[in-house]
């Protein structure tokens, strides 16, 4: 493919990813004369990530770096995740296209939206482009002037439910569920995000590897080296959150895996063979010396949480994962159907954007080449800084 100029010469383009800035010609075989490539039959050049415009890193995920964009063809600001090329030298990592797999089979309001993927100047450069939400819960609790309300929490965890059921009827485990992975826009739409782990599962269940989950975030059976992993590990995880959000801070913040082991015994108790038959064969549990403690403290843990919040916890914190909550018994229960009712989205608060006050000049290029004309970072909006003063009356 070249370009056609006034003196019909045919020039090789000097770079291949170059954007297209005159129309493409191809020469014909049978007349030897360029043949113009009509724009409907372009197939297969990605969009180079120059036609983004950096803003300003917003965090950094399992497998890549994400910044905040914008998309110079729509003015549309886009969330921007280089993968992450590392450890490759034959091409796409395995993880990065899974992700780009799993995304793009995903259409839900509760998951976020993978919009295209983009290519630097070299071949260690893919970015995603995802829809961009002001917010991630980690650093919305560590910023936040007063805790969510239980109407709030039931109104963020009903939407990852849905998001969950989702995934998980589409055979789609997470495998790395946690605050920090968990988006919400100014309109108050929670989404799951970073599937950087994430795989598809059949049935029955193939051996995969237990180094998985956030250790905060981790089911015992990964601790105790099970290779079956199941949707159950992702609602381990969500019980997690749910207590985290409940108790303004982490549940479960254990630093070793032994740690995390007897921080779950402390909670829940010491597991059995009567209550999670596996349990004796689990790969690792020679490994470890548990102590022995017979009672369920989630009760006093959580005081004030009605019976029906108790036993949605208890539910999800089942030793034995086949008896483990799905995402949609979790959506019948009680506990979201009492006072205080779950807030409509649209009621929930907003908060002045956190990640983005970063200035401009810390942040690495995005392209690999430096970009002279880089922006300030937007401030947030006067409504977000009212928003997270005065926060709306919530839904009873």
């Amino acid at each position: 493919m070249g370009d056609g100029d006034a003196n019909d010469t045919i020039k090789v383009a000097a770079d291949p990813q170059a954007p297209v800035t005159r129309k493409g010609f191809l020469i014909s075989i049978k007349t030897g004369e360029p043949t113009e490539i009509k724009e409907r039959d372009v197939f297969g050049r990605c969009r180079v990530v120059t036609e983004f415009e950096k803003l300003n890193r917003i965090g950094e995920g399992t497998y890549g770096i994400v910044y905040r964009a914008r998309d110079s063809r729509t003015n549309e600001i886009v969330a921007l995740k280089k993968v992450r090329m590392d450890q490759e030298k034959d091409g796409l990592p395995v993880s990065g296209f899974r992700e780009i797999l799993i995304l793009k089979s995903c259409k839900h309001e509760n998951i976020v939206n993978l919009l295209d993927v983009v290519v630097g100047k070299s071949l260690e450069s893919i970015f995603l482009v995802m829809e961009y939400c002001e917010q991630d819960l980690a650093s919305l609790l560590d910023n936040m002037a007063q805790p969510f309300s239980e109407s709030e929490v039931k109104c963020i965890i009903l939407q990852v439910l849905q998001g969950l059921k989702y995934m998980h009827s589409r055979y789609i485990i997470h495998r790395d569920l946690k605050v920090s992975n968990l988006l919400m826009t100014d309109k108050g739409c929670v989404k799951i995000a970073d599937f950087g782990l994430a795989r598809l599962f059949g049935q029955p269940c193939q051996p995969m590897t237990p180094q998985v989950v956030t250790l905060w975030y981790r089911c015992p059976e990964l601790i105790l080296g099970s290779c079956t992993q199941t949707t159950a590990l992702d609602m381990w995880a969500l019980g997690c959150i749910l207590g985290e959000l409940l108790s303004h801070k982490p549940l479960l913040p254990g630093n070793t895996e032994i740690a995390q082991l007897e921080l779950i015994i402390d909670l829940l108790g010491t597991p059995s063979e009567a209550i999670w038959p596996d349990f004796p064969k689990m790969p690792a549990i020679q490994n470890f010396t548990l102590k022995q403690q017979p009672y369920n403290n989630l009760k006093p843990k959580f005081q004030y949480l009605s019976a029906a919040g108790l036993r949605l916890l208890n539910f999800l914190f089942m030793y034995d994962p086949k008896k483990r909550a799905t995402a949609e018994e979790c959506l019948h229960s009680s506990y979201f159907k009492e006072p205080p009712l779950p807030c409509d989205p649209k009621l929930m608060p907003t908060f002045p954007q956190h990640r983005n006050l970063q200035s401009a000049h810390n942040i690495k290029s995005i392209s690999g080449s430096h970009h002279h004309n880089q922006s300030v970072p937007e401030l947030p909006a006067i409504s977000d800084l009212l928003g997270s003063l005065l926060k709306k009356r919530r839904v009873e």
